[in-house]
Order: structure tokens, then sequence, then C-alpha cells
């Protein structure tokens, strides 16, 4: 179509705490005339309404089909979008530390950070402790509001070939959920899942759909924009932190190494007094052996921002 002038209007409403845009837009034909005071008529409108999102980080910790280990974990925490940066600014500076010039070499991992291998080889047990409790810290800022999801599975309970499905299951249908309550409170909100990069990304993804449009055993997806998005964990340091979170949850179930599971704690998804974001899958015998863990000899330090 041929045109003489486009109008646009953006129209932002809040909804709860959640903002819509609103872009709407008239194309006038050649020929159609304006009215006296200039605005345009209205022969062809159009709009289109988007609603900002929350944001599930993921990662694992384990491996389903590992001897050496008891556990599984896929775990992480959500955040509103708008939220993102802030929570990457605040973690910058503790990279930084490490490397002041080009701090993105830095990269946070669980496991290596713990044992000072890989690139924590050199660096002093005492500053990457203080790393970790710092990121942890994190989950407690008010402003950020982050909910912990998690999904901890005892390996001897299920076959192999099912235990990341189940896990991935668990912790989706809670996010789900999570938004569905949003929905009712007249906050309507959509999700999307991210994932560090792994084997399992095509089967997640299929999964993911599988959910949606077939369902699960509690019934379907009805509030996630998209199939998960998998990142290169050394780009985003969203996924770095949710593998600091599913890997000290591992290790309180592997290890009975419960610093930094302690941190987390605190701040896995409520709803109307109920935990509803960590759900597992453990023996009786693991958790009483959890139920009498004594003090550990080398405490956290107490975090420093």
């Amino acid at each position: 179509m041929n045109c003489l002038k486009e109008s646009f209007v953006i129209d932002l409403r809040r909804v709860g705490s959640a903002v819509l845009v609103t872009v709407r837009w008239a194309i006038v034909p050649l020929g159609l005339p304006n009215s006296q005071k200039g605005s345009l008529r209205d022969p062809f409108f159009f709009w289109k309404t988007w609603s900002f999102m929350y944001l599930l980080y993921l990662d694992e910790s384990g491996h389903s089909h590992d001897p050496n280990s008891e556990f599984f974990v896929l775990a992480g925490f959500s955040v509103f979008e708008r939220q993102t940066h802030w929570l990457d600014a605040a973690i910058e500076p503790i990279a930084k530390r490490f490397n002041s010039i080009n701090s993105s070499d830095i990269e946070f991992h669980g496991s290596p950070m713990r044992t000072g291998k890989d690139g924590w080889h050199g660096i002093p047990p005492s500053d990457r402790v203080q790393a970790v409790v710092d990121i942890l810290s994190l989950l407690s800022n008010s402003q950020l509001k982050v909910k912990v999801f998690a999904s901890v599975i005892e390996k001897s309970l299920l076959a192999p070939d099912i235990i990341l499905s189940q896990s991935f299951e668990n912790v989706v249908t809670q996010f789900d959920n999570y938004l569905a309550t949003l929905y009712l409170r007249k906050n309507p909100q959509r999700g999307l899942v991210i994932l560090d990069k792994t084997s399992y990304e095509r089967k997640l993804q299929a999964l993911s759909h599988f959910f949606k449009h077939q369902g699960h055993a509690n019934g379907k997806l009805r509030n996630l924009a998209e199939v998960p998005l998998f990142l290169d964990s050394k780009a985003s340091r969203l996924i770095q932190m949710a593998d600091l979170i599913a890997y000290w949850i591992f290790r309180y179930y592997q290890s009975s190494d419960d610093r930094g599971f302690n941190l987390i704690k605190p701040y896995f998804h409520t709803y109307g007094g109920v935990q509803h974001g960590f759900v597992k899958s453990v023996t009786q015998a693991t958790d009483e052996r959890l139920n009498n863990l004594t003090a550990s000899l080398n405490p956290f330090p107490i975090a420093t921002i």
C-alpha cells in the first residue's frame, strides 16, 4: 500500500507491578484527507501490546548417569527481566577482584571455585569463598526479589534415563505455577527459562513443547513465552549465579556441607506460607543424615556487599 503518512502512539499502562507497552499506528492511504485539527483519521489502525516477563536461570549439578555421585540437582532463580541489569552489575565488581583489567575472563563456577582448579588455581581459598558468599548473598536483596527454584533427586530412586526429565518437570511446573499466581493477583506475566548450553538442549526444548501442548503430570504449561533458551555460561553472570546455587545445593546433599545451602534455603519460592520452589525426592536415610549435621568447623564468612 502506498502511504502518505504513519502515526505512532506509544501507551504505557501499569497492571499491578507490570508495565504493559502498547504501540499503535495508523496508516493513511494517499488521497485520504486529514481533519481540520491536523490529526489522522483512522482508516487502518493496528496495535500490539507487550508485557515484561520473568526469567528463570537454571543449571544442573551432578549427572544422571555418573556412578560417582548419588544426587542430581537442577536449580536456579527467577528474576523480573528489568532487574537483570542490576543483578549483573552487582556481580561484576566481585569478578574485578580477580581480574580488574579483563573481568570477563572470570567465570564463577561452583566446583572449580571450591577446589581451586581451572581458572581458580592459585587464588587463595579465603578469596574464593568470599566471592561465593557475596554472590549468594544477593538472593537477600529485597529490591531484586529473587526467588529460588530447585529439584533434588536421589538417583537410586529413579531410572537414570528419566532423572533429567523429572527434574525439569519439577522445576518448570513450579515456575509456571508461580506465574499463574501472579495472574490471579491481576499481574499477568510470561516466563522464559534460560539454561547453560549442554548436551541436554534438544531434549529439554522438546520436553517444554510437550508440557505446553500435551501436558505433564499436573496439567499443561500455560505461562511460558517460548521453549528454553540456552546460553554459554561464560557470557552470562546470571547463569553463573545459577551454577553456584545448583552446586551448593548438590554439595549439601552429596557431602553434608550445609554452608552454601544455608544461604540459599530462605529464598526458595513460597506462596501462602508453603514452600513450592523446592522439590526433592530423597530417601528417609538422607533426610535423617541431614537432620543430624553438626556445625561446620570452617564456617563461611560474612558477606561484604
